[in-house]
């Protein structure tokens, strides 16, 4: 039996690998993408049936007994008054939207496995939220052709154009032609500035057999 941080850390490390899924409100379910923010909420845009339901439930990436189920607090923003930049932060990651919409997504539950976890678990600052977007400016200037090969050591896939949107100490958000995908460090590598960033990558374009074993169960 898995302890209690195992079952909590191995769900936190599935949500920031499937930033898509569906969101249940109101018996409606549609599909739903999700992007991250530097205070540990999320950001996406949403129809307005979902800014008034009673009860929300994001499903990443989908319904299965093994998929994710996260309770959620939705609080409604106004773009032109969002100083932090949430929904380009959201665009950068996934496109432009269907909705016009946005809201801060809170986590304040979930189930992963049979297990019910405590809303906290997911809502984790990024501590490396200030050099973010340095160190995103950097690789993807200079190292494109590392995180290519740092994909398909991961993921056994060929990224044509694939571009950093996201850093945090625990990996990865690389955005691609057909969505975002999630690179995980290699265990022992904790990200905290560029150079630590580029050692994660190299280690895991270079080292195939600890690449998989970083892998996600599914992509």
């Amino acid at each position: 039996m898995e302890s209690d941080s195992a079952i909590e850390s191995e769900a936190y490390a599935w949500m920031r690998g499937h930033l898509a899924g569906f969101i249940r409100f109101d018996g409606e379910r549609v599909a739903i993408k999700i992007a991250p923010l530097a205070d540990g909420r999320f950001v996406a845009p949403v129809m307005v049936a979902m800014l008034i339901a009673a009860d929300t439930v994001i499903e990443l990436p989908d319904d299965g007994e093994n998929d994710l189920h996260l309770m959620m607090s939705l609080e409604k923003f106004d773009e032109r008054a969002d100083a932090d930049g949430c929904a380009d932060r959201w665009r950068t990651y996934h496109g432009d939207p269907a909705d016009v919409n946005w809201a801060w997504i809170t986590v304040d539950a979930a189930k992963f496995r049979g297990y019910f976890i405590d809303g906290e678990v997911f809502c984790a600052p990024n501590a490396l939220a200030t050099g973010e977007a340095g160190v995103c400016r950097a690789i993807n200037a200079t190292q494109r052709d590392l995180v290519r090969a740092a994909i398909h050591a991961q993921f056994r896939t060929d990224a044509t154009d694939p571009l950093v949107v996201g850093v945090d100490p625990l990996g990865f958000d690389v955005r691609r032609q057909f969505g975002v995908l999630r690179l995980r460090a290699p265990r022992g590598i904790a990200i905290c500035d560029e150079g630590s960033a580029l050692n994660a990558l190299k280690a895991l374009a270079n080292d195939p057999e600890q690449a998989a074993r970083t892998a996600p169960k599914v992509l």
